[in-house]
């Protein structure tokens, strides 16, 4: 049963299960001899050393604050038993180094031990951006000479991953924000649509969500999801339609219509020995019929495009369906664990910070009154009601003065440039690269991000992910009795700023088909 699942002790604790320290940064340049006389200078910055698991791991330990040498710059790190040891550092014998990207193509090189797990990674890189912490931030293993792209389980091996990869492969690890990476455990009924979902026994037609979840983590059910995909014959660039049925032992086609019967069911790819990726540029290195090609790559087959078993599916909402339950038939229960770990973390406190920090929800607040001497709780619910109107009300009128300037006042760079501080904003990002960047921070509802507008010089577009498609909402400015504001409805509805017309947003659906929930953001390695 999910409510008393065991628990993986190399993956509890958050950060405090990699030991990670930081000696002084030593003065000099690169390694290089100096007119080719006298010892080699020893290297600014190498890369970051992590313990996959605290167990029998030397404690780690903070030598200098943070940013001395900022993002572009490595660390320099020892080993546990000499943090401070000078010279040229090794890597230790079961360790590698990683080298990690981001979006903007800027690389990070960490040392890893054998342990290392994808999410302790991901974690060391949010602590080293500053970033928000959620459990959005993945791993994406990237294969450019393939076109192909996988976020990586929270409980993988990074060195087991980047030692399958072949010499010399433009292979790389990519960290980034995946807003889809759990959201099968949510309660979205979109995802696997009733059509594509039966059981070896029964329909499944009026399973909730749930239902469905729990049936697909439990090892004695026999869920199957059934439909009509496009395959590429080995060594061919013909694309024929069959019919796939994807089952716990794997995955089969009929070379007879929809028949289900053994004699017709061929079997085309094993779970446990293979991996799924998205294709990213089907159409062109592989002639795709759409858009929504998905490739299963068996383990052995380290590069090349030959053993690759290349499929293309109707449209986003049955390549999803297929992908997540290739996950949940392969990793089963450690998937779910992953995610219950994952919420847990979010209410722990953060690591950064002199001391713990405690969330605070509405329960915990209380109506307090401060008009006299002395303040005092308020009981009575009705004057509670009043005074959170009154308050309500003062919010709007202070709100209102802040963003009234005068007219000679909307030009200043200050009101010109404020929503240029947000992350959600991206400035001047094209239409494509905007779709590019929502589709791979994950197809989920209210996914987010404003940018320029390229047709409107003085406009703005709001972009917005819902029901697994992008819809762009443009934002006009105007003025009126001398005041600026920034409408998406003919002036319906007036915001005094970006800033505003996003918050608003967040907490009410307006014009729009669903809240801002996620913005997209990129941060800078």
């Amino acid at each position: 049963q999910t409510s008393s699942l065991p628990t993986d002790n190399a993956m509890e604790g958050g950060a405090q299960q990699s030991s990670l320290w930081e000696p002084p940064e030593q003065d000099g340049g690169p390694s290089e001899r100096d007119g080719g006389e006298g010892p080699p200078e020893v290297k600014r910055s190498q890369p970051l050393f992590i313990h996959g698991s605290s167990r029998g791991a030397g404690k780690g330990r903070w030598s200098h604050p943070w940013g001395a040498g900022g993002w572009g710059v490595g660390l320099t790190c020892g080993s546990a038993g000499s943090p401070h040891a000078r010279g040229p550092r090794h890597p230790h014998p079961t360790s590698q180094v990683v080298k990690v990207f981001g979006e903007d193509g800027a690389c990070r090189s960490l040392e890893a031990s054998a342990g290392t797990t994808a999410r302790q990674l991901c974690e060391t890189l949010v602590r080293r951006t500053r970033a928000l912490h959620d459990h959005s931030w993945a791993l994406v293993e990237l294969h450019q000479h393939l076109a192909l792209e996988r976020c990586l389980e929270d409980h993988e091996s990074v060195v087991e991953v980047q030692s399958s990869w072949a010499p010399g492969a433009d292979s790389r690890f990519v960290f980034r924000k995946n807003f889809a990476k759990y959201e099968l455990f949510k309660s979205n009924a979109s995802l696997f649509p009733e059509v594509m979902v039966s059981s070896c026994l029964e329909a499944n037609k009026s399973m909730a969500h749930s239902e469905l979840i729990q049936n697909f983590l439990n090892s004695g059910s026999c869920p199957e999801v059934q439909g009509f995909l496009q395959l590429r014959e080995a060594g061919r660039k013909v694309w024929k339609r069959f019919h796939f049925s994807l089952r716990r032992s794997g995955l089969y086609y009929s070379t007879k219509g929809t028949s289900k019967d053994p004699r017709h069911l061929q079997y085309f790819a094993d779970l446990t020995e293979s991996n799924i990726y998205y294709v990213t540029q089907g159409k062109k290195l592989y002639g795709t019929p759409t858009e929504f090609g998905f490739c299963i790559k068996p383990h052995k087959v380290r590069s090349g495009v030959k053993g690759l078993k290349l499929l293309c599916s109707e449209d986003e909402q049955s390549r999803s369906c297929w992908m997540a339950a290739f996950r949940l038939f392969k990793y089963g229960m450690q998937l779910y664990r992953n995610y219950q770990q994952a919420q847990a973390r979010l209410s722990q406190p953060p690591w950064i910070g002199p001391t713990p920090l405690r969330s605070v929800s509405d329960n915990a607040l209380v109506a307090m009154d401060f008009s006299g001497c002395t303040g005092r709780v308020i009981e009575n619910p009705s004057e509670v009601l009043t005074a959170a109107l009154e308050e309500a009300q003062a919010w709007r009128k202070k709100t209102t003065h802040r963003y009234s300037l005068p007219a000679a006042c909307h030009s200043s760079p200050l009101s010109a440039a404020i929503h240029r501080t947000q992350p959600w904003f991206h400035g001047r990002i094209s239409r494509e690269d905007t779709q590019q960047l929502i589709g791979r921070q994950g197809l989920v509802d209210g996914v987010f991000l404003v940018r320029e507008s390229q047709r409107n010089p003085k406009g703005f577009v709001l972009s917005l992910c819902h029901l697994q498609r992008i819809k762009h909402y443009l934002i006009l400015p105007s003025e009126e009795e001398g005041r600026l504001y920034f409408t998406m409805d003919d002036g319906q509805t007036r915001f005094a700023d970006l800033i505003q017309l996003v918050e608003f947003h967040q907490i009410n659906r307006g014009i729009l088909p669903c809240k801002l929930r996620h913005y997209c953001t990129c941060v800078a390695l």
